[in-house]
């Protein structure tokens, strides 16, 4: 089944290109199922792109989902046409008396700031409140997930005096993790961060557990016992070009930038770089949205603030 999302937005043109079966909401009130209701806080500068790298991975289901998009009420961007925001998105004000099945809260540009130096650092804690309660399932991506088990846990992140940004192999800590079903041994997946949390700490957490990661990287994938929170610190969702974009951003502000690591076909940044890590990125969101979403959500949606979570996949 395919993504249902609203009839005008700028993403299905490109999504359709590439063969992506979307929805229209006019077409998808024409059938009789309960889909899942999805939103995506969508935090990152560039609205269109990661609304587009996203909904590419949710569509790689079975499932009918309808997505929405939302924005936070406190902050204003100034990178985007707000004419975008306001055709497509909703405040959070506007849904904080939903629930949903699943969330996405992307990334942010905002590695060098402390938390509560976040224009809009109470309101985001708001919604990871809300979402406790309104939520059955969510993903946070890159910042979010280190803001986010910093709230929940007290997990403080260090910054790293250079950027840890390449494309890195992982490993599978778990031989039957429900996430990492059907991963290879090893898997690439691109970061591009500052930010990081000792892996040992993360460990050391009762709530938590670290389903992959590397050496280079440390922790990757996490998820507290319930599902109800899954943390990916890297850019799955990345397409093949975005860390070439990055790196061409950081050349304006220093001719000494380095280059991302094992991205361009020997290390030359006039190569194209390959998109090796899009297996990996599909089966991990359809294995999010089978085994914490679909499986585990209420089929009346008001029980889930009740916080009925039947399945409990240990890891």
């Amino acid at each position: 089944m395919p993504i249902t999302v609203t009839d005008e937005l700028p993403a299905i043109a490109r999504l359709r290109q590439e063969n992506v079966f979307v929805m229209p909401k006019t077409r998808a009130k024409t059938q009789e199922i309960r889909p899942m209701r999805l939103a995506i806080l969508n935090l990152m500068p560039n609205k269109v792109e990661t609304e587009v790298q996203f909904i590419r991975l949710l569509a790689n289901s079975p499932l009918q989902i309808n997505v929405e998009l939302l924005r936070l009420d406190t902050h204003r961007s100034s990178s985007h046409s707000e004419q975008h925001l306001d055709t497509f998105y909703r405040y959070f004000s506007e849904v904080k008396n939903s629930n949903y099945d699943a969330l996405i809260i992307t990334g942010a540009p905002l590695a060098h700031l402390e938390y509560q130096d976040v224009a809009y650092w109470d309101e985001f804690t708001t919604i990871l409140e809300w979402a406790e309660q309104h939520v059955t399932s969510t993903i946070f991506s890159c910042w979010a997930a280190h803001a986010a088990m910093y709230f929940h846990y007290n997990l403080k992140r260090e910054l790293k005096d250079d950027k840890l940004c390449g494309v890195f192999t992982h490993q599978c800590y778990f031989e039957h993790g429900a996430l990492t079903r059907g991963f290879d041994d090893t898997f690439l997946v691109p970061h591009s961060r500052y930010g990081h949390i000792d892996i040992n700490k993360i460990t050391a957490c009762d709530e938590l557990v670290v389903l992959a990661g590397s050496d280079k990287v440390g922790a990757y994938l996490v998820k507290n016992k319930s599902g109800s929170q899954v943390f990916i610190t890297g850019h799955p969702e990345y397409d093949a070009n975005s860390l070439k974009a990055e790196y061409q951003r950081d050349l304006e502000k220093s001719s000494e930038a380095a280059k991302p690591e094992n991205y361009f076909p020997d290390d030359d940044p006039t190569k194209q770089p390959s998109k090796t890590w899009q297996s990996h990125a599909f089966l991990l969101f359809s294995n999010w949205l089978n085994y914490y979403v679909y499986q585990t959500t209420p089929y009346d949606i008001n029980l889930v603030s009740q916080d009925v979570r039947t399945n409990n996949y240990a890891e």
